[in-house]
């Protein structure tokens, strides 16, 4: 209970010197323009999300202007704490440093305060984009004699929200490598009747309805991420379109891979004798297996089987799904060398994309 009372009366004396020291701005007419805009952010973010900068604890509040003139005797500094647009529960402080020519002639400068962003340490790129927000020309636009530090803040928000995005999907891209590698370090596989183990060694046998046909191998491409989905192409050559199922069915075995939204959208053509056998599957992703079959038509591969996997974040990507796994599918005949034997023809040569082989 004390301590809740505690808290509430330094939020109230926070906001209580705000107000004063808005008050006192006002009473000079070069910093009407500078005590407006605090008043104004202060009714946008709320009473407590602004208060005077302190540079350590029990130091006195810096920033404060020499009233007994119209000019300033350095630099007003106030801090705002904001939360992430997209994740409320995520928090930042932002350090406004305002100079005393400002909005005259000088604009404002915004320093990242917090050394994390949620679990994630801040990187030196993202703390110096911030400080040249109104410097550079991904920035925000200044104009002299115009207040901006709203507009710097909402920029501010966006790229660090953009950022802790990226580092979330490059985790959730690290935890399906991880656990796709402790699959395949660690093949666990159940018999199909109680007695089954008296009849063989559990760690040999496989069933053979999950088990890849003799001389197949499978190519693995890096993960996309977008929006915290996620999209692996894999791809494989093939001499008879019976193997189809049985790879489909080895993939769909693996646990990572059968808890995805889309697990094995998959397109196929095989060359026997003078037929050509193909065929594909949206797997419940509307239209998505027949455009992988049209990316293989056009490059003209044959004995080829094309899968791509889509684990769903919980965003709605639209039409750039599509994009996305189309181009994991094309990484995938890359890293398998698929794409070198069309370019060949044409009289040129491509490296193997990156990924992995299993």
């Amino acid at each position: 209970m004390d301590t809740n009372v505690s808290t509430q009366s330094t939020d109230s004396d926070t906001a209580m010197e705000l107000r004063d020291f808005i008050a006192k701005l006002m009473q000079s007419s070069d910093l009407e323009s500078v005590a407006s805009e605090i008043d104004v952010l202060q009714s946008i973010y709320g009473d407590h999300a602004i208060h005077l900068y302190r540079s350590s604890p029990g130091s006195p509040r810096s920033g404060i202007p020499n009233h007994s003139s119209s000019n300033a005797s350095g630099a007003i500094r106030y801090e705002i704490s904001l939360n992430l647009p997209s994740h409320e529960d995520i928090s930042i402080r932002i350090l406004v440093s305002i100079p005393p020519t400002y909005p005259a002639s000088n604009p404002p400068q915004l320093q990242l305060l917090s050394r994390y962003i949620g679990a994630f340490g801040v990187d030196s790129s993202l703390f110096g984009s911030i400080l040249r927000t109104f410097i550079s020309v991904s920035g925000v636009e200044w104009t002299p004699e115009s207040v901006c530090v709203f507009d710097g803040l909402q920029n501010v928000l966006e790229r660090c929200e953009a950022w802790y995005e990226d580092k979330l999907n490059r985790e959730t891209a690290g935890e399906l490598l991880r656990e796709d590698a402790h699959t395949h370090n660690h093949v666990s596989v159940e018999p199909d009747e109680p007695f089954a183990s008296s009849i063989a060694d559990e760690k040999d046998r496989v069933p053979l309805d999950t088990a890849l046909p003799e001389g197949i191998k499978i190519v693995e491409a890096e993960p996309i991420v977008d929006r915290k989905s996620v999209f692996i192409g894999r791809a494989c050559r093939i001499s008879d379109p019976s193997q189809v199922p049985l790879i489909l069915n080895n993939l769909m075995s693996e646990r990572h891979i059968s808890r995805a939204a889309h697990p094995i959208i998959n397109a196929w053509r095989c060359q026997v004798g003078s037929v050509l056998h193909q065929d594909n599957d949206d797997d419940g992703e509307t239209a998505a297996g027949s455009r992988l079959a049209h990316l293989l038509s056009i490059l003209e591969i044959n004995n080829v089987l094309v899968v791509v996997t889509r684990w769903f974040g919980g965003i709605h990507l639209g039409p750039d799904r599509f994009k996305h796994i189309n181009h994991a599918a094309r990484n995938a005949l890359e890293l398998g060398g698929f794409l070198e034997q069309t370019d060949e023809s044409r009289g040129g040569g491509r490296n193997a994309g990156k990924g992995r082989k299993r």
